[in-house]
């Protein structure tokens, strides 16, 4: 995914309008669990990312 044409604020406006269509859509106890599965999978891909880069590949 590297783009160097790529405008960072139409990503951000990307992941805020997911965010708010996703939001829309579910109920307060749905939306609680959807955010921790994405934080969880954030964080796991982070994880492996720096792995990644200590390991050399």
């Amino acid at each position: 995914m590297r783009n160097p044409n790529c405008d960072p604020l139409a990503l951000t406006t990307a992941v805020n309008t997911l965010a708010v269509a996703i939001a829309g859509r579910l109920k307060d106890e749905e939306l609680d669990l959807v955010a921790a599965i994405l934080v969880q999978l954030g964080d796991t891909l982070a994880t492996i990312s720096a792995q990644r880069g200590i390991c050399g590949g």
